[in-house]
């Protein structure tokens, strides 16, 4: 023993005299000594060494691996090469196995084919480099075969404290060390063990010659005695690229600063050479990328600007793009120019960059990753790093645009097997340049929320918008040009019209909309716009400002640009006849034209709309519809909680949660047209009903209806794929197996439903799907198609493919050839072919079996040995590329059945669509026999006065959440006063009476049953709603502003025909103005406009005010008031008559407020409720036997006499006569 640093003990090794058999206890026990070596504490110095080593005999090694093992020079940033590795081969293969897969070289454990000396100077390379802080490899896992019964020490842990000294410099290098590189899900280990944990960190394209044994990552010296191996020889590792510049490593090795000499016994004193290794150390060591900040590497990432040089804040900056200085792009690797030059062009995406079988973050990405998803950082090349395995990249991709994100997919164009058969038969083999080397990759598609169309990261049935918006001033008015495209569906919808000043079109539209994503002209749009683009929209929508021209199209360009790219072409004609009919009239209305040139530009920079397009499926859209809907605008849509419920956003409670029982997606996405766009047509609302009768009646169709096609696939988003030839085998299968079901279910359907009725109608216009699907009965294996992802055609179909296989097939009869003639020759059976990873073919030997020279042995396990023969290397190279050429020719077939369904395109869509209207019907007949007893079908009148009329109405979206809902009459127009003056203490139900019966004519409009016993009512055409008391302190308006703009819109917008409910009008300013606002609305509406609807109030002046009017009738909610405890019983029952009072101070009372409080306040409220002393001065002249004229009529009449009878209008001139009648 002799005294190291610090006064630790370190044992010299000392040769053996005796030669010790190779045995497997002797390698049992070799492992054992070493793993207690790796469980003491380690320090500066060598730790003990086992008291009872076991004596090797020193052999002497090859010239090669002695100078590898004793070299001197710069050793600061390079691994060391234990002296026991044997001289490279020359295939890369070979080389690839015997380091990685011949012994277990983490531990030391001989082989049995390794040499006992191997192990004596692995172990000393493994003291020497552990020992004196080298970069060390963390918890290694063999994944070779062993037969010997004591491998499981392998699996022993190593002690705590044996890694304290080290832990500081570790580097995450090696490939076993990959799962602690990215915290890895089970679809990621999968990947790593089918590829044999090869392709982790994966290596960079820039070195084609220094082959890196992948098991260890070492690095090679910078001259590599090996060469490359000749193309021929099979089957090449298969590093997918970039191998020199793939590892940063840190920290320093002192393998190669001590020698082991069994001669020489003098005590090492390594304290010098540890000082030398601190000073190269100094001069050397490359600080680790992932430690510091991007801009610290990249001095343009601190002070960032787009590509036109504007800084950020600036009012012209683009944070899409990034300014890389041209001298910058002469410093970087090949690698990092690749994937600069498209980070720059995408700088506000998460660019995922593909390195073999994983994606890849870098810089800024990469720290994104990190902070959200607790992604493990790491280096590659001079960059900062996080991966994700390719198999779930689509779930990482969602999370990133979940969060708001938009995600670049940057893919290989090749693999590195046909990277290097295209440069062996690029017919011009002159000398490449570096950035020729780099496997070709390219920008595949960018992922944003609104514009998702793989059906595998749609979260939600519900369409998603993106939406462009043109804006321009037309005589003193908004325009707006608008396009859009679900793009799941590739449907696209345009629009262009001229909207009132205050943009109610506009705000409908985006109510009913709520585009998931924003395209809109730079500095063109108005701040009223961008107003109600903000209160209408989710915090999640994305907002993309384009400029004006470059990126927001004309009408001019765009039409050139579609004409240019032969989105539509003709065979006979002149290509604009092949247009979409709404787009070739789009041609004449710029704004809408224009709004479509900025979606076309913004769908081409993120690589689908050439997919989409092409589909031609474009049609108008109208959010208005006056002439055949009933009109619900954006307003009506939030106050009556339509979609959306006003307590969380979510949609429980609301009226579509409670009519949507559809079975398939594309059903759902139709009934919220349905119910966004109620009908206006009595007959065609009886049609619907009609067929809702016909279901509950008949529940056979329902039942088939609902049995067969409530698994179905989302056909409408899906056959748009199968259009872009972006759909995967699975999902193809899943198509035509949806459309056999539906033609299933339809000819059930047709023994049936069949008549004169709207159920008929569908069924019969139902296209031929028998004929279309015909032709696939056996085009393409299923079986294979299911499990494996694979399109096989069926013999015949497709030559190429035919021919291909027969090719593969031939190899494969070669490499048996091959093996029975190894099986004849060495006199064995027991040979086989075994596939490890990428070594595929290869001889599995018996180990007592001698094998000729000329094979390479591979691996080893203590029974059998691995080998390649030099013709089964030939026959396995052959068979890879052979395999190479058959997997593109897979993906062309793929393409071709994907073209040669989508000829049928319009038969497909023309089903889905029929399936869904079905669908929609009978959702509509489930929701109307689940709304229990009693419920009535709606009686429909054409009476030239409007009638509103429910008896015993309950409220629909309450069914289910109150049990003993107390119903009410509800009867506007016809026989009695169009408007009820409703009045009633606070919290008496008053809101509810007035959205119950707007929930009631939507409901029967849609086509659907009412909870009441009878209903009869004349077709609205537009419901109005000012409902709540809220500011909109972003738009920066108040409480009463608000109020006043929805007023507005309903004195300018409503009909006779409309239903209007008005609640509280006038309390978000003074008592004075608010009475004077609320009774000039209130006998605005009554005598000119001539609607139905309720105006709720606390103002009771109004009551008296209008109880002659013969348009307004006075109803209030009962209660019951106990004045001693200033309690009050809601009875909430509508009722003729006025209430007696708000009773806000018993409200006050029930809420806790204290008791003194409320008596100041009941004071203050005698001397000073103005309403109640204008009450009294009417009672006053009355009892004087004088006449109180309304300020309303006073009004009229002094219009009347001043403007003539012109001035006032036909139907205030009827109400007024009727007015000065009942005085």
């Amino acid at each position: 023993m002799v005294r190291g640093i610090e006064g630790n003990e370190m044992s010299t090794p000392r040769a053996s005299q005796k030669k010790q058999p190779p045995s497997a206890s002797q390698s049992g026990k070799s492992q054992k000594s070493i793993l207690g070596f790796f469980q003491k504490k380690s320090t500066n110095s060598p730790s003990p060494a086992p008291s009872d080593p076991t004596p090797v005999k020193r052999t002497p090694a090859s010239a090669l691996s002695k100078t590898a093992f004793t070299r001197t020079g710069p050793t600061s940033s390079l691994t060391p090469t234990p002296s026991s590795d044997p001289a490279g081969p020359s295939s890369p293969i070979k080389q690839e196995h015997e380091s990685g897969l011949g012994k277990n070289k983490e531990n030391g454990l001989p082989s049995p084919i390794t040499p006992l000396d191997g192990v004596a100077n692995r172990v000393s390379s493994e003291l020497a480099g552990v020992a004196l802080s080298s970069p060390s490899r963390k918890k290694v896992v063999s994944y070779v075969e062993s037969d010997a019964e004591d491998d499981d020490d392998v699996f022993q842990p190593i002690a705590n404290n044996a890694r304290k000294g080290r832990a500081s410099k570790r580097r995450k290098v090696s490939v076993e060390d990959s799962d602690d590189e990215f915290g890895l899900d089970a679809a990621t280990q999968a990947a790593m063990l089918e590829e044999d944990l090869d392709d982790f960190i994966v290596p960079d394209d820039s070195d084609e010659d220094a082959v890196v044994p992948k098991k260890r990552k070492r690095q090679q010296p910078a001259k590599s005695t090996n060469k490359s191996a000749p193309p021929s020889s099979p089957p090449k590792a298969l590093s997918d690229d970039d191998a020199a510049e793939d590892i940063i490593m840190t920290g320093t090795s002192t393998a190669r600063q001590w020698t082991y000499d069994p001669n020489n016994v003098e005590p090492l004193n390594p304290r010098p050479a540890t000082q030398a290794i601190k000073k190269s150390t100094c001069n050397k060591t490359k600080a680790r990328p992932s430690a510091s900040e991007p801009d610290t590497r990249y001095p343009w990432l601190a002070n960032i600007q787009d590509a036109d040089r504007n800084p950020i804040g600036s009012p012209g900056y683009d944070p899409r793009t990034l300014f890389i200085p041209p001298g910058a792009f002469e410093k970087f690797s090949p690698f990092e120019k690749q994937y600069w030059e498209i980070k720059r062009k995408f700088f506000d995406s998460i660019v995922f960059f593909k390195k073999g079988k994983f994606y890849e973050l870098y810089e800024n990405d990469a720290t994104i990753g990190h902070q959200l998803f607790d992604l493990k950082l790491t280096d590659r090349v001079n960059m900062r790093m996080v991966g994700v395995p390719e198999a779930s990249l689509d779930q990482w991709a969602s999370q990133f645009v979940a969060k708001g994100w938009k995600v670049a997919r940057v893919d290989q164009m090749e693999s590195a097997l046909a990277k290097e058969m295209r440069e062996r038969d690029d017919a011009k083999p002159a000398k490449r340049s570096k950035d020729e080397k780099v496997i070709r990759r390219e920008l595949a598609a960018v992922l944003t929320a609104g514009t998702l169309v793989d059906t595998g990261m749609l979260q939600d049935d519900m369409s998603t918008y993106c939406m462009a918006v043109k804006e321009i001033d037309r005589d003193n008015l908004p325009a707006f040009g608008v396009a859009f495209v679900d793009t799941a569906t590739a449907q696209f919808q345009l629009c262009e019209f001229t909207d009132d000043i205050d943009m109610t079109k506009f705000e409908t539209l985006i109510a009913q909309m709520r585009p998931g994503e924003l395209l809109l002209e730079r500095s063109c749009i108005s701040a009223k716009a961008l107003r109600i683009l903000k209160n209408n929209t989710g915090p999640t929508t994305i907002w993309n400002y384009l400029k004006p021209s470059k990126e927001f199209w004309s009408a001019d360009i765009t039409i050139r640009e579609v004409e240019a790219n032969n989105y539509f072409e003709s065979l006979t004609e002149n290509n604009i006849e092949a247009w979409p009919p709404v787009l070739r009239e789009a041609r004449e209305q710029d704004l809408a034209m224009s709004a479509f040139g900025a979606l076309l530009q913004y769908l081409r920079t993120l690589k689908i709309e050439r997919d989409l397009v092409t589909l031609g499926n474009f049609a108008w859209y109208d959010p208005i519809r006056k002439a055949t809907s009933l009109v619900l605008d954006g307003q009506s849509l939030i106050n009556l909680e339509i979609f959306a419920n006003t307590f969380d956003g979510s949609a429980e409670g609301t009226l579509f949660a409670m009519l949507n029982r559809c079975i398939t997606p594309f059903g759902k996405r139709l009934l919220r047209q349905w119910v966004c766009h109620p009908l206006a047509d009595a007959q065609k609302i009886n049609a619907r009903l009609d067929a809702v009768d016909a279901l509950n009646a008949d529940r056979s169709i329902m039942d088939n209806f609902t049995n067969s096609l409530s698994k179905i696939p989302d056909l409408e988003r899906l056959i748009s794929r199968v259009h872009a030839g972006r759909c995967k085998a699975q999902d193809f299968l899943k198509v035509l197996e949806g459309f056999e079901q539906i033609e299933y279910t339809m000819s059930l359907l047709k023994e049936v439903g069949e008549g004169d009725g709207v159920i008929g109608q569908l069924v019969s216009s139902m296209p031929d799907l028998a004929t279309a699907l015909a032709k696939w009965q056996s085009a393409f294996d299923r079986e294979i198609a299911r499990k494996d992802g694979i399109l096989v055609p069926a013999p015949g179909v497709e030559e190429d493919f035919d021919n291909s296989q027969e090719e593969c097939n031939t190899c494969e009869a070669d490499l048996d050839q091959l093996l029975k003639k190894a099986r004849r020759e060495l006199g064995s059976t027991a040979i086989v072919f075994k596939d490890i990873g990428k070594e595929i073919y290869q001889f599995e030997v018996p180990s007592k079996i001698k094998v000729p020279k000329s094979w390479d042995q591979m691996s080893a396990t203590a029974k059998v040995k691995r080998y390649y023969s030099p013709e089964l290397r030939v026959a396995v190279r052959a068979l890879q590329e052979v395999q190479e050429t058959h997997g593109q020719i897979i993906r062309d077939v793929a393409g071709r059945f994907c073209a040669r369904f989508d000829e049928d395109y319009a038969t497909w869509l023309a089903a889905v669509k029929i399936i869904a209207q079905l669908d929609c019907l009978i959702s509509l007949a489930k929701a109307s026999a689940s709304l229990g007893e009693p419920s009535c079908r709606p009686v429909f009148s054409d009476s030239k006065r409007t009638v509103v009329e429910f008896e015993e109405l309950r409220h629909p979206c309450m069914l289910n959440t109150v049990d003993d809902f107390i119903p009410n009459d509800i009867r506007l127009g016809g026989d009695v006063a169009n408007i009820d003056l409703l009045t009633g203490a606070n919290a008496a139900g008053k809101s509810t009476i007035l959205r119950m019966t707007c929930i009631a004519v939507i409901l029967a409009q849609v086509g659907c049953y009412l909870p009441c016993t009878s209903a009869t009512l004349t077709p609205i055409d537009r419901i109005m709603s000012r409902l709540g008391a809220n500011d909109n302190i972003f738009a920066a308006q108040s409480t009463f502003f608000v109020e006043l703009s929805e007023t507005q819109k309903i004195l300018s917008e409503a009909t006779p025909r409309s239903l209007v409910i008005l609640d509280e009008l006038g309390r978000g300013t003074s008592s004075y103005d608010g009475v004077a606002v609320a009774q000039a609305v209130l006998h605005d509406v009554a005598s000119r406009v001539g609607c139905v609807g309720f105006f709720a109030t606390h103002y009771r002046s109004l009551a008296k005010e209008f109880e002659g009017h013969p348009e307004v009738r006075n109803k209030r909610m009962a209660i019951h008031v106990n004045d001693e405890s200033k309690s009050i019983t809601f009875l909430y029952k509508l009722e003729d008559g006025v209430a007696e009072g708000s009773f806000g101070m018993h409200c006050a009372a029930m809420c806790g407020i204290p008791k003194k409080v409320i008596a100041d306040a009941e004071k203050a409220a005698r001397e000073w409720e103005h309403t109640s002393r204008l009450g009294e001065r009417m009672e006053v002249k009355r009892e004087e036997g004088g006449v109180y004229v309304p300020l309303g009529v006073q009004s009229d009449v002094a219009w009347a006499l001043r403007e003539g009878l012109e001035g006032v209008g036909e139907r205030s001139l009827e109400v007024l006569l009727e007015a000065i009648a009942g005085l």
